[in-house]
């Protein structure tokens, strides 16, 4: 109810003084959050792009963002990683059709490279 009282100059100087004493910073959110959707194997690449963009972030804290944290990532073992913690013991070899799409699905959906997905799967035989 508090909130419901407060003019628009009052918000605006509490976000600017929030912002000066670096209680609120979209960079380091950004950051945070990027760190985490990579770390997690929750999102990658495009994805993680988009994502971030429908959070409101800027194009520009975007990719301010990603780019060191994607040049330093490899697509290859994120990939790996993010199908065994999901489809644990997948063999590419032995699984059927419909279990591989399944896998490839769920690789693309997370923002990965079809190329990168196919190198990653293959490479566990």
């Amino acid at each position: 109810m508090a909130a419901r009282e407060m003019t628009g100059v009052d918000l605006e100087a509490v976000i600017t003084r929030l912002q000066r004493e670096g209680w609120l910073d979209d960079r380091r959110y950004a950051e945070r959050f990027a760190e985490s959707a990579l770390s997690s194997g929750r999102y990658y690449g495009a994805r993680l792009r988009m994502e971030m963009r429908r959070r409101g972030f800027s194009p520009e804290v975007v990719d301010e963002t990603l780019a060191p944290l994607l040049a330093e990532s490899d697509e290859l073992s994120e990939a790996r990683s993010a199908a065994e913690r999901r489809y644990p013991g997948f063999s590419y070899s032995a699984a059927s059709d419909r279990d591989k799409r399944r896998v490839v699905g769920f690789l693309q959906r997370r923002g990965f490279g079809f190329s990168a997905i196919m190198r990653a799967l293959r490479a566990e035989e």
